[in-house]
Order: structure tokens, then C-alpha cells, then sequence
């Protein structure tokens, strides 16, 4: 089993993806079986199509090949849970509608490979099929496009003996499909083979939408079964069911869950970072980025979706911007005490920036042994690129797992390898031993700018932060200044971009430095600490009246 401590200095772009459903397609998948049983069977109910027979996007087809790709070796699924995670409109509800009465009625288990490698599906046996949310109001645009697509008297509900309700479904023998709530009893013990969660972005503790997923999963976790996701972006810091999928399924693309979770599929499609609302002709190209799958959006002819109604509902005066980029955008909205929104943070990226060997940089660690995370970071001198050297993060769940501090060790020996370093900050707390004695007696000489040069005795590497709290406030505002003046680069790491939108405004004395939304919250800051430290560093340096020059067969030239 990996080690959920060890670095993540890769991960690079995680969080940055505008689309994340996998590339290419799967060998093994039921999906392309499934998607023409769905064109057989239904009609389009409304739209510019309304009439004729259904028709799947490239989108929808995609996902569909993906959520029921399988393992050859053993013809268990690939993925256990999924989520759609698109724009207001862009067609959640109506192809989870198509999803469930698959789930119901269509042939989404295996029966066999043939020869050729081709996957023959068979229906659910005693299917039950859930669509869940914690309110019947939510789950109403999802059930209503059941009944559309499977209305009484339709070939669909002759062909499979259906007994069509409001908001329950019954076929022989004890087939049923059902809405239900956090409220229901039904949601506690009940065998699912498929469950629908609809508008997890609503779920939060305060109105049970949270105990229910935890009632939910559980249930299918005693069949092996899975549930689909529908959401849009949320606000964060709600402890959102939608907010805790998403950290889930970065944690897994990040390398950071056991062997034994099961994998998420995420399907979202998001606006560019770079995107300014402000400027017609920018937030039109993003929206027609975020809708280009959503054929019933494009006049005939035309490749490109219409967004002209879009685009005047976000320039109302009645509409705010936070809604709008939530809704059409498809952005997490910041929390009212962030200290950065996302987006402000991804403009900066630049994974193609590689860092000269020759180049000097400097370095700043923020370390902790267990529940908090371990994180070095380092900055050029000259262009002030921002790069991520490590990330250590253990599992807050498990409070023996901690930090491999030899690992540690290894990569500040690596990057002073690799690297021309200058100057290397360290915080002191839980890591005296390195901090003060082993990496001092190691690097001393190669830093030309000290941590504490004041200090008694004079420390290289030292910089106790609990005896700086003021200097780093300073250091903090000055960074988020930089950031919002795209003053510098940095390289897209996923972990990175993740601690940097997790921190929150925290004022001290005249400042404003950042802090976790709790002390005990998992959502870790560590490594936002360090950019800010590094940034710092570098101010320190061009401020030492020393010129830093490039390094000559492994020595650093200071130029006075």
C-alpha cells in the first residue's frame, strides 16, 4: 500500500483541468452498449430535436463508455462513483434521467466478453433504483425528465411492463424506481443497485444532505453498487457533498488515497481561469467553451453554441457575479474570508517553465510531523518563478501516519544537488533537529543570504515564524499583491493550488496574514505558507545589496 506522506512535488495541473474525464476511451466498456440501448428506446421530449429519435452528445457518450468501463482480469468496474459537475443548463438532469431507466430497465451489468473483446451487458436483477437529494423539490427536474422520456403509454413502458408514478416506477418482478430524501426512512438499509444524487452542491450538514450520502454510501458499499452525481459549482466552506467528491477525486488524481478507495469518475467542464467577465468577447469565448457539447444550444449549422441568453442574464443587473460564475462558469466561488480565489491563482500558471540548474533560487520549509502538512518551495531570484520541490501530507484520519522525515531529507538534499541555492528559510517548530543543526552543518556555507543573521547565535536556516508572526503578515499582504498583479509565475502544481485556495483571511495588528478555516480542519495551508515564505526570501535577498550571480562548476558567485 503507498504511503499517503510521501512527496507530491508531481500532480502538476490537477486542479487546472478544464475538462477531466479521461483521455482516449477504455478497452473494456458496457458504455457504447448502453448508449445505443438508450437511442433505441427513448425520444427527445422537448428542444429544437423534440419528436425524433434521442441522440447522445460526444460528451455524454464519452462519460457513458467511462462510468461502465471494466477490468478484464476480473469484470469489476473501474470507477465507483461518479460525478457530473457542468454549467447551469448544460443537460445534467435530463441524462440522469436517461441513467436511472438504464440502471432499471437496460443492460448496464455483464454477462460476458465475447471473443473479440466485446463486453454483452444484461439488465439488473431486482433493480432499485434511487434518485436521492434532500429535498423532493431537487429531485423533481430529474424525475420529471423520467416521466418525459418514459411517459405512460409510451413503447418503452409496454416493452418493459412499467408502472409509471409521480415519483416512483414499478416493474415485475420487484423492480422499482424511486425518489427519496433525507427525511425518507427508505434511505436507511435499503439495497440500491444504482443511486442518483442530485444537486450535491445543496447537501451540507445543517439540512442532512451529508448524513445522507453517509446512509447512501453505506448501502451500496454492502452491494457493491454506485452512485452518479449531479452538481454545480458550490460555495465553498459549506462541507458540501459536491466540495467533499471534488477534494476526493484531486486527493486520488493526486496519488493521496489507499489502493482499496474506490476510483471517481469526474466529469466537469470549466471556464478558463483567465477568463474577465468584464470583457464581452472573453466571457463569450468561455462560455462557448463551457456549452460546446450541448448540441440543443447551437443553431442549425452551426458548430458553435449560442450563449447570447446567457451571457444577458449574467450582464442583469439583477444577477450577481458570484451566482453567475458559479452557474455559468462553472467556478467554486470564493468563501467570504478567502484570502485568493482560484482563478486568481491559476492565471499564474506555467508548467513549461523549467528552472536553470544555474539559476540562483531560494527555498522556505514549513514542516510538521503529523496532522498538518510538510511542504518546501522554492523561487528564482531573477524572474521570481514559484516551484514546488515537495509535498508531504498525511492522512488526517490516521494519527499514526506521519511525515517520512528521511524522505524530507532527501529532497532538501536533491534540490541543493539540483539547484543553485542561495538562501533556505525553515521554520523551526517540530523540525529543530534539521532546522538547526543537520541542515546548517550541511549548507551553511553554500547560503549567501542567512535566516537570522541577528539572532544569538546567528542562524542560517532558521526563521521561527512563531517569533515573526508580524514580519509574516507583512510578507503575506506583499504577496497577495504580487499575485494579483500577475507579478510572477509559478508551476501549476495541483497540491500547491489547493493549500493556496484553502487559506483564509486572518488579521494581525495592522496586516492581514492567512490561517485554516478551523485549527482542526483537514484542509491543509502548508504549502500556500511556503510560497508566501519564498516570495519573502527573494525580497530579502534583492534587498541584501549582494548580486547574485550564476553558478560555476557547482559554487555560487556573489558579485558585491
Amino acid at each position: 500500500m503507498p504511503r499517503r506522506s510521501t512527496s507530491i512535488a508531481a500532480g502538476v495541473g490537477v486542479a487546472d483541468r478544464l475538462s477531466t474525464l479521461p483521455q482516449g476511451w477504455p478497452k473494456y466498456t458496457l458504455g457504447d452498449q448502453v448508449a445505443k440501448w438508450m437511442e433505441d428506446h427513448f425520444i427527445q421530449p422537448n428542444g429544437p430535436r423534440a419528436g425524433l429519435p434521442f441522440r447522445l452528445t460526444e460528451g455524454q457518450y464519452r462519460f457513458l463508455c467511462w462510468w461502465y468501463a471494466l477490468d478484464r482480469a476480473t469484470g469489476e468496474w473501474l470507477y465507483h462513483h461518479a460525478a457530473r459537475r457542468l454549467a447551469k443548463g448544460a443537460g445534467k438532469s435530463p441524462f440522469a434521467a436517461l441513467v436511472a431507466l438504464a440502471e432499471f430497465c437496460g443492460p448496464v451489468r455483464l454477462k460476458r466478453i465475447d471473443r473479440n473483446g466485446n463486453c454483452i451487458g444484461q439488465p439488473t436483477d431486482l433493480p432499485l433504483v434511487q434518485i436521492a437529494a434532500t429535498a423532493e423539490s431537487q429531485t423533481s427536474n430529474t424525475m420529471r425528465y423520467v416521466r418525459a422520456f418514459a411517459p405512460k403509454g409510451s413503447v418503452f413502458v409496454a416493452d418493459y411492463g412499467v408502472d409509471p408514478g409521480k415519483t416512483l416506477y414499478y416493474k415485475l418482478p420487484e423492480g422499482t424506481l424511486q425518489v427519496i430524501t433525507s427525511s425518507a426512512t427508505a434511505a436507511e438499509g435499503a439495497e440500491a443497485s444504482f443511486i442518483v444524487a442530485d444537486e450535491t452542491e445543496l447537501w451540507t450538514p445543517q439540512n442532512g444532505g451529508v448524513a445522507l450520502d453517509s446512509a447512501l454510501s453505506d448501502n451500496l458499499a454492502k452491494s457493491g453498487e454506485r452512485m452518479l452525481e449531479t452538481s454545480n459549482a458550490w460555495i465553498p466552506g459549506r462541507e458540501t457533498v459536491a466540495e467533499a467528491t471534488y477534494e476526493a477525486w484531486l486527493a486520488q488524481e493526486e496519488g493521496r488515497l489507499k489502493d482499496e478507495a474506490g476510483r471517481i469518475l469526474y466529469d466537469a467542464v470549466i471556464a478558463p481561469p483567465s477568463t474577465d467577465m468584464g470583457d464581452r468577447e472573453s466571457l463569450r469565448r468561455a462560455l462557448e467553451f463551457v456549452y460546446a457539447d450541448c448540441d440543443w444550444k447551437k443553431k442549425p449549422g452551426s458548430d458553435v453554441p449560442d450563449v447570447k441568453s446567457i451571457m444577458k442574464r449574467i450582464y442583469s443587473p439583477r444577477s450577481r457575479p458570484d451566482d453567475s460564475k458559479r452557474k455559468y462558469l462553472n467556478w467554486p466561488t470564493a468563501a467570504y474570508d478567502a484570502w485568493l480565489e482560484k482563478q486568481q491563482w491559476d492565471k499564474l500558471a506555467d508548467p513549461s517553465i523549467e528552472v536553470d540548474p544555474e539559476e540562483p533560487v531560494v527555498l522556505f520549509f514549513d514542516g510538521s510531523k503529523s496532522k498538518d502538512s510538510t511542504a518546501l518551495v522554492g523561487c528564482t531570484i531573477g524572474a521570481g518563478h514559484v516551484f514546488t520541490l515537495g509535498i508531504w501530507e498525511p492522512d488526517p484520519n490516521d494519527d499514526k501516519d506521519r511525515v517520512d522525515a528521511a524522505d524530507v531529507d532527501r529532497v532538501v538534499e536533491r534540490a541543493f544537488e539540483d539547484f543553485c541555492v542561495v538562501a533556505f528559510f525553515a521554520d523551526v517548530k517540530e523540525w529543530e533537529q534539521s532546522v538547526k543543526t543537520t541542515w546548517p552543518q550541511r549548507y551553511r556555507d553554500r547560503l549567501k543570504v542567512w535566516a537570522s543573521p541577528q539572532s544569538r547565535p546567528p542562524e542560517p536556516i532558521a526563521w521561527d515564524m512563531r517569533g515573526h508572526s508580524y514580519d509574516f503578515a507583512k510578507a503575506t499582504e506583499a504577496c497577495l499583491s504580487e499575485i494579483l498583479e500577475g507579478a510572477f509565475t509559478h508551476d501549476g502544481n495541483s497540491a500547491v493550488a489547493r493549500h493556496v485556495t484553502n487559506a483564509r483571511r486572518r488579521p494581525y495588528r495592522d496586516a492581514v496574514a492567512i490561517g485554516k478555516e478551523s485549527p482542526d480542519s483537514p484542509r491543509k495551508i502548508d504549502a500556500a505558507v511556503c510560497v508566501i515564505g519564498a516570495r519573502m526570501v527573494r525580497r530579502i535577498c534583492l534587498g541584501s545589496g549582494k548580486k547574485f550571480g550564476r553558478r560555476r562548476s557547482g559554487r555560487v558567485i556573489v558579485l558585491r
